[in-house]
């Protein structure tokens, strides 16, 4: 061109072309910020498939798999490089791939490959349509490899990988919910396949294989990488389709009935975005490529992300540029309006492998040409890789949150490599390569299977002495009302284990009653003194705490009734209340033999007391002397009771049907409202009287000696009342944190615990506080919480080993609830009975921090309660302050009976 001329015009049709590819190449770039988008719509599609309520709505479903745990190095192997075994024995493993089956056994495993147009063992195959054609090849493939290695005639479990969508109920149950990749083998859809298999076996007369445990690929990616020595929580699949799975936080799988530790989640993934959610980053390519596949607007993540597809979009944006003369200009292109006719392959055409392969096709590219299809490839490719690891962040931010940690480290089982640290930074995962992760995962999934069920086994012997049976329940229901009848005769009284003390209470509150009352409970070092003012509008009261000093509780009883007796004056003269005298009752919480409303010996002192010259006296009479000695004359003892008694006056004022007291706490008692011509201790015929059973006592006499465990007798032993009070020893929350600490100590004997390492916190008497219990069966706790707690106790706990402390908790405190049923329902019966109804209605005032706090004593309690006395309607009233406002209401209900 002449000077100054443009070059531009020459080039026009270059520049062009650059800009088309230029197009097609950024219509297969997804931005950042775009990933960050499509991280959070997966995470949304995964709590929706989570949830019970969204679950049949949900593309991404999020299917429970019933793997609730991976390896843990326990397993043996045969030698070196072999499968781990459980218990020393054969595992193997049946594989079946979309068109492909196989079979093989290393130290135990084996598979069956199944593939359309080849040969297997033989005989040429090719997809089944009939549901017995399909599983009988399968288990004769078995026979037939089992025949080739001489295999051993004891139990052999088998794992079956079955790489279709299944709606799973157990590790071993799993209805088939579509059939795909080819096989349409009809009347499967919504049975089990498991079954179909074993049925399949047994046909063949393999009656020691066991199918035990079903699993899709994706899983047997996950447990293959566990074996590596670190455990592999994640893993992902990337091949002809896509799928991914995780271990969850089990509680959040609402489709399973586990609401402890973890499970596997099959995510399915591949159907993320069927409703929509991909269509702005869906191109005209795919969008073709989906109309023509055999499922159009089904499997859209997968069809942006699986290698049977990536070959088709490239082929796709191959046409359109071919159509707009930017590629193969001269050259004959009919062949790329062939489906399929590009491999997925074109992600490694690099130096030469691009125009090798271009040629093979019959096309003639150039230089350009060979650049421009590579710059193609590996956008698609990029895309796929971008894609999946935005869905991998997202299930790993889901982990994150989920476990509440700050940041997550876990491993990921992979077949490539993707970049997630910008999509998930709160998370550090290593992507372990997998090797034959269908094959040795299935292996691995029914090697952990059996040592679970083997671990079970064991650990439901153990407990097995705690599980009380409704006969068992029945017998001491029996036991008891046989001791009750023993405590109530007077000749039989001084024999008997229930000591069923009469309190002299003859009557609960009934609303008439009205006044000003003190109260004062005495029960430790600290005691309380209530001024209670009963009032048709209700109750009111005012109270104050008094400390009582070391040296007065092991002083002399004078020094120790002067303290008390300065107290209540000085309360009095707070309240303005010096110039009445007030009708009081008294609550004293230690062992008492009351012989009148008003008149009860001390027995002996308890809680750290040791005051000379008590034991013997009567108490009331020596808090009146007190008075006397400090010329306070307006004091007038009226009744003195103990808190059980107080616990079913104070629910009665609310209640009048409470004629039941009831405290499970520190200790345990009961008292209810008796016929009085049944009281063989007391004089009179007439009425009722409150009986203080002392049930705690139960059992003294060798009566409960068979529901005795192992682990009792060993808190049993330790405390300061050796062979006394033993059913309080089984219920009372002093003594639940201490059978349960034995236990563990069984358990980690037994190496099905902690690993079997010792812990020597654990051997540290009453350590394990029975608050723990109550805070370890918190519906809906986390595992990692429980691992807090006992990390707290300096033990290190891994979930599986928090899941198994649970249970320990739960099988303590439920025969706990369960024994205290089995003694409520004695005594609702013996009222029923001495009344000669048909059905009882009554009220139980109740108190203690067991039944209050733990979360599931009282639903436990009550339960078996109804099922015990079916023909007694028995209310639960939670008493408030039964010691004060209890003690209070005694003395009113006395006063009331006194006036003419």
């Amino acid at each position: 061109p002449a000077p100054g001329e443009r070059h531009s015009l020459p080039f026009r049709p270059a520049l062009t072309s650059r800009l088309q590819v230029q197009r097609a190449l950024l219509a297969l770039t997804i931005p950042l910020e775009t990933l960050q988008e499509v991280k959070g719509r997966m995470l949304q599609a995964m709590r929706k498939g989570l949830s019970r309520q969204t679950h049949a709505q949900a593309n991404v479903r999020m299917l429970p798999t019933y793997i609730c745990s991976t390896p843990d190095g326990t397993g043996k192997a045969a030698q070196p490089g072999d499968m781990p075994v459980a218990e020393g024995g054969w595992c193997w493993a049946a594989q079946h791939h979309g068109g492909s089956a196989g079979l093989w056994a290393s130290a135990g495993a084996l598979g069956c490959l199944l593939q359309p147009g080849c040969w297997v063992m033989g005989s040429s195959w090719s997809p089944p349509t009939m549901p017995l054609q399909l599983f009988d090849f399968i288990a004769q493939c078995v026979r037939q490899f089992l025949a080739g290695i001489s295999s051993p005639q004891h139990r052999l479990p088998l794992g079956f990988v079955f790489p279709f969508s299944c709606r799973q109920t157990q590790l071993d149950k799993a209805e088939l919910i579509s059939w795909s990749k080819g096989f349409s083998c009809s009347d499967v859809e919504g049975k089990d396949v498991v079954q179909l298999l074993q049925l399949a076996i047994n046909k063949q007369e393999l009656h020691h294989v066991d199918v035990v445990a079903l699993m899709n690929d994706t899983v047997g990616t996950m447990m293959t990488c566990s074996m590596r020595g670190e455990p592999c929580e994640v893993a992902l699949i990337v091949g002809t389709g896509t799928n991914s799975c995780f271990m969850a936080e089990a509680q959040q799988v609402e489709m399973a009935e586990e609401i402890s530790g973890k499970m596997c989640v099959n995510t399915e993934w591949g159907c993320f975005g069927d409703d929509g959610t991909l269509s702005d980053i869906l191109t005209p390519y795919d969008q073709h490529v989906d109309q023509e596949s055999s499922n159009p607007g089904e499997k859209r993540f997968e069809k942006l992300v699986g290698s049977l597809y990536l070959g088709e979009i490239v082929r796709h944006v191959l046409t359109a540029l071919v159509a707009e003369k930017v590629l193969f200009t001269g050259s004959s292109v009919a062949i790329l309006r062939t489906k399929d006719v590009l491999k997925t392959h074109c992600h490694g055409w690099e130096d030469g492998g691009a125009r090798r392969a271009l040629e093979a096709l019959g096309l003639q590219p150039s230089e350009q040409d060979c650049c421009r299809v590579q710059q193609i490839c590996r956008a698609v490719v990029s895309r796929a890789a971008a894609l999946c690891a935005a869905g991998l962040a997202a299930i790993l931010s889901h982990m994150c949150q989920s476990r509440e940690l700050e940041r997550l480290v876990v491993n990921v089982g992979v077949d490539g490599e993707f970049v997630t640290g910008l999509l998930a930074p709160e998370c550090t995962a290593t992507l372990l390569p997998s090797v034959d992760g269908t094959g040795q995962g299935a292996a691995v999934v029914t090697a952990v299977a059996l040592r679970l069920a083997a671990q079970r086994r064991e650990v439901d012997q153990l407990l097995a002495p705690l599980r009380l049976s409704r006969a068992d329940l029945e017998r001491v229901q029996a036991l008891m009302r046989r001791e009750m009848e023993l405590g109530l005769g007077l000749e039989s009284h001084a024999s008997a284990s229930v000591r069923m003390l009469p309190t002299y209470v003859r009557g609960t509150p009934d609303g008439t009653e009205r006044g000003e009352f003190l109260a004062l409970d005495l029960g430790g070092t600290n005691f309380r003194v209530l001024v209670v003012r009963v009032a048709q509008d209700g109750i009111r009261m005012a109270s104050e705490i008094y400390v009582i000093p070391t040296a007065v509780t092991q002083g002399t009883g004078e020094e120790l009734f002067n303290h008390i007796i300065e107290c209540i004056m000085d309360f009095q003269l707070k309240q303005n209340l010096m110039e009445q005298v007030l009708p009081l009752g008294f609550t004293f919480s230690f062992p008492c033999q009351q012989l009148g409303l008003d008149k009860a010996v001390l027995l002996s002192w308890t809680k750290g007391f040791s005051a000379s010259g008590c034991v013997g006296q009567d108490v009331v009479q020596l808090l009146r002397e007190a008075a006397q000695r400090k010329q306070h004359l307006g004091l007038k003892v009226v009744a003195v009771v103990n808190d059980t008694v107080g616990t079913m006056m104070s629910c009665g004022y609310d209640d009048p049907k409470c004629e039941i007291g009831l405290i499970v706490g520190t200790g345990t008692n009961a008292c209810y409202m008796e016929e009085m011509r049944n009281v063989g201790t007391v004089e009179g015929e007439q009425g009722r009287m409150c009986i203080n059973m002392e049930w705690g006592a139960f059992g003294d006499n060798g009566c409960l000696d068979d529901i005795f465990t192992d682990f009792d007798r060993l808190v049993d032993e330790k405390t300061i009342n050796a062979g006394k009070q033993r059913f309080e020893k089984l219920i009372s929350g002093m003594y639940l944190g201490e059978i349960v600490r034995h236990i563990l100590l069984a358990l980690v004997e037994k190496q099905l615990l902690f690993r079997g390492k010792p812990c020597p916190k654990l051997q540290t008497r009453d350590i394990f506080q029975t608050k723990f219990l109550s805070t370890i069966e918190i519906d809906g706790l986390a595992l990692r919480q429980v691992r807090a707690i006992l990390q707290d106790l300096e033990l290190q706990a891994s979930f599986e080993d928090s899941l198994l402390v649970q249970k320990v908790c739960q099988t303590v405190s439920l025969r706990a609830a369960q024994l205290c049923a089995a003694g409520l329902a004695a005594v609702v019966e013996k009222m029923r009975e001495n009344r000669g109804s048909a059905q009882l209605a009554v009220t139980v005032g109740v108190d203690g921090t067991l039944y209050k706090m733990h979360p599931r004593f009282s639903q436990h309690l009550q339960q078996m309660l109804r099922d015990l006395a079916p023909n007694c309607t028995v209310t639960f009233l939670q008493s408030e302050d039964g010691s004060g406002k209890g003690a209070a209401l005694v003395a009113a209900v006395a006063c009331r009976r006194a006036e003419p």
